[in-house]
């Protein structure tokens, strides 16, 4: 197969386009339709486009508009995806730098086992061979949030068990138009985001920077910055022939760049220290320094025969580099890791004591890791969609994306030790003596969905392929020119057929029901011989209107035949990035959205929405194994997955009016274990339950200026979100910012 891939790539490549974007909010309300509506097919870097299209889903799907997006202008996509039923997230830095995602119960460390997009494009740094997200799009820039769950997602992949999020960018405007925002708030936060762009008949462009900076909410002992300093520059630009023309042409060209400075470590607290104040962090952490540059390249061709037939291709180009310079370990006569040292301090009070920095130590005591990797991940993807029937309505999607990725270690440790009260480097690594390997990826991807309409129902079969080679070249730890003289190479290679169908039931247009059986696939990693991860995943829901509750409940079960763990420093293991076998699993869980307008037939100037969202999670390990994981360790058959809280909800309250609204935001996070286990939680293997309030006001001066306050921990309760990468971490604690908005 992999002699033939040039081939087949040369005619026909890509995937992964669905319809345009919408941003008309009457829409919001769930309507239920018994005739279907004409589509049209128009150029998109959507999987959904609108909320309408996301409620006439045969598969569980949800559309963030621009409107929400703004209640409390987040910059932190945790806070956003809190109101989306059947998402499960732990926290890390406080500002959502590096979110750790699940869906439906998948692995969350690093959203590994999701697929992440940002206009349509596979957006992790490289998907399929080190799909460990440490860049995350800038969440406070993006103009729409999709999240697609069940079993019509075989349109993207490689990942099909937990979902897709697609991040939608600022889009070309249809008419001159600008908007500068700024604001600030405490710990010296403050965002900047200036947008400026126009459409002529031929010719449409946007450009955008954003920047987005703090000092952080934490204190060094001894002083120091643990904030961080974060820009983007995008732009796009479109040439098109007349909307008229016979055959409709568009040519998009995107090219977005950031950059970013952050002051973050892997280096927690311990239990005690915690409780006595969650917002320090010792001594030892304050080289720690992550910088990173990302640059994504994107063209797309659109070809429109008729409002019934088009083809979209893009071709991308997605390149990250980061070093991340942390504390890893401390060696007084032997190497101890430093989660290791803060799960158990009293063991290693030496080592303890020695991250303090109280006293003077020796030489060589500290080793900061310099995590120097670079990414590359590039792509050619290609759909066609077409439409045809009447009383039978019936359309089609074709797509076929070629896909390569890298990514190259180059890594070395420095030692260090205390002198006054300061770090001070001892010993100068040699470049390349810590990690030195290449680890990559080729991949071709197809899929085919057909969709029948039969007045009221509806019926979405699909397939979709995946051949995939994953290779990794090692180098050696003593070879750190390259030379090859300690080369060592291996290969795995996967071939895979994913089917899912789909099916929705509309008895009136204030009820439907939906249901539907997919196939879940994860790529394994670059071992040979080593198995996928693969499940079978079922789910059946129903969408209603009662009385003007509107709402959703959707019931899903996912059988694990073989679960796939990854070594992640993120994860408190060695961070080699080898997946294991974590055998059979079985996850269930029930997703619940409700709205309901309180002043309902009752106010014409007046709403006041509430927002109720709620999402069980239950899992549980079918076999056992022993993992050298830190968030795994010894599995025994009935233990429950870790990092996953079983019961979770979101509720949102507004008041609207044309000048002005207010919105109060409340989430529950029940309490998880931080390793794999069953019954009472030890307190040394536990996160505790939170309950967060949030609270945003924004007035309308006129139609140019708004005038915004957002509080994040309005009550500024004190809670922790996990225990990994080492040692308990801090939520984050009251923020306050202040901003106003022209737009024209």
């Amino acid at each position: 197969m992999r002699r033939f891939l040039p081939t087949i790539v040369i005619l026909l490549l890509g995937t992964h386009f669905g319809i345009s974007q919408e941003s008309n909010d009457s829409k919001d309300s769930i309507t239920l339709k018994t005739e279907v509506l004409n589509e049209v097919i128009v150029n998109g870097n959507t999987i959904l486009g609108s909320k309408f299209e996301a409620k006439n889903r045969t598969g569980s799907a949800n559309y963030i508009s621009e409107k929400e997006l703004q209640k409390f202008s987040y910059n932190d996509i945790s806070r956003i995806l809190r109101s989306v039923p059947g998402v499960n997230i732990y926290e890390e830095d406080g500002f959502g730098l590096r979110p750790n995602i699940s869906l439906r119960g998948t692995s969350p460390e690093r959203s590994a086992k999701i697929n992440l997009m940002e206009d349509g494009v596979l957006i992790a740094p490289a998907p399929y061979s080190a799909p460990a997200a440490y860049y995350f799009p800038t969440i406070g820039r993006m103009q729409a949030v999709e999240i697609l769950k069940g079993s019509s997602q075989v349109q993207y992949g490689p990942n099909t068990t937990g979902g897709a999020i697609n991040m939608i960018s600022t889009q070309i405007p249809d008419q001159f138009m600008g908007r500068a925002t700024l604001s600030a708030g405490n710990f010296n936060s403050k965002n900047t985001q200036i947008v400026v762009g126009d459409s002529f008949k031929n010719f449409g462009f946007v450009s955008e920077y954003y920047n987005y900076n703090s000092d952080g909410f934490k204190n060094i002992d001894g002083g120091g910055n643990t904030g961080f300093d974060k820009s983007d520059y995008l732009a796009k630009f479109r040439i098109n022939t007349d909307e008229g023309a016979k055959i409709y042409q568009s040519l998009h060209f995107k090219i977005q760049f950031s950059e970013e400075t952050a002051n973050e470590t892997y280096l927690g607290l311990t239990d005690t220290d915690f409780n006595k104040n969650p917002y320090r962090r010792y001594r030892a952490s304050s080289e720690d320094l992550m910088d990173s540059e990302h640059q994504q390249y994107q063209l797309t061709h659109l070809l429109k025969f008729s409002p019934a037939f088009a083809i979209t291709t893009t071709g991308y180009v997605n390149k990250f580099k980061r070093n991340w310079y942390k504390l890893d370990d401390v060696n007084l006569g032997e190497r101890v890791g430093i989660n290791n040292v803060l799960s158990d301090p009293d063991t290693y009070a030496m080592e303890y004591n020695a991250l303090l920095g109280n006293t003077d130590s020796t030489e060589d005591v500290f080793g900061i890791k310099a995590n120097n990797r670079k990414y590359t991940s590039k792509g050619i993807q290609s759909i066609a969609r077409m439409r045809w029937g009447a009383d039978w309505l019936q359309s089609l999607e074709l797509g076929i994306r070629y896909h390569e990725d890298e990514e190259d270690r180059y890594q070395w440790v420095d030692r260090y030790g205390f002198q006054n009260n300061e770090l001070i480097r001892t010993t100068v690594g040699i470049k390349g003596a810590d990690a030195n390997r290449i680890s990559n990826a080729k991949a071709i991807a197809a899929h085919t969905l057909y969709k029948l309409n039969l007045g009221r129902f509806t019926l979405t079969p699909g397939i979709r392929y995946e051949n995939i080679v994953l290779g990794r070249i090692n180098y050696g730890t003593n070879d750190g020119s390259r030379l090859g003289t300690d080369l060592s190479e291996r290969e795995n290679q996967v071939d895979v057929w994913i089917p899912g169908i789909g099916a929705n039931y509309t008895f009136t247009d204030k009820l439907s029901i939906f249901g539907g059986v997919h196939k879940g696939f994860s790529p394994p990693g670059n071992t040979e011989g080593q198995d996928a991860e693969r499940s079978i995943n079922y789910e059946l829901g129903t969408r209603f209107n009662y009385h003007g509750i509107q709402g959703e409940v959707i019931g899903y079960y996912n059988d694990y035949q073989n679960l796939l763990g990854s070594d992640l420093a993120a994860s408190g293991g060695t961070g080699s990035l080898d997946q294991f076998n974590a055998g059979e699993v079985r996850v269930s869980g029930i997703e619940v959205l409700l709205n309901y307008n309180l002043l309902n037939n009752l106010s014409q100037k007046f709403r006041l929405p509430v927002t109720f969202t709620y999402t069980l999670t239950d899992t549980e390990f079918l076999s056992s194994f022993e993992s050298d994981n830190d968030i795994f360790g010894e599995v025994t058959a009935g233990d429950e997955m870790p990092y996953i809280a079983k019961n979770q909800f979101n509720l949102n309250f507004g008041l609207m009016h044309k000048k002005f609204a207010v919105d109060l935001g409340a989430r529950y996070i029940d309490a998880f274990r931080t390793q794999a286990g069953t019954a009472t939680i030890p307190t040394n293997l536990r996160v505790d339950s939170n309950f967060v309030v949030d609270l945003s006001g924004r007035y309308f001066y006129n139609d140019h200026f708004t005038f915004s306050a957002n509080i994040i921990n309005l009550f500024d309760t004190t809670y922790a979100v996990s225990r990994v990468p080492a040692g308990l971490r801090p939520g984050h604690p009251f923020g306050i910012n202040f901003s106003i908005a022209y737009g024209f």
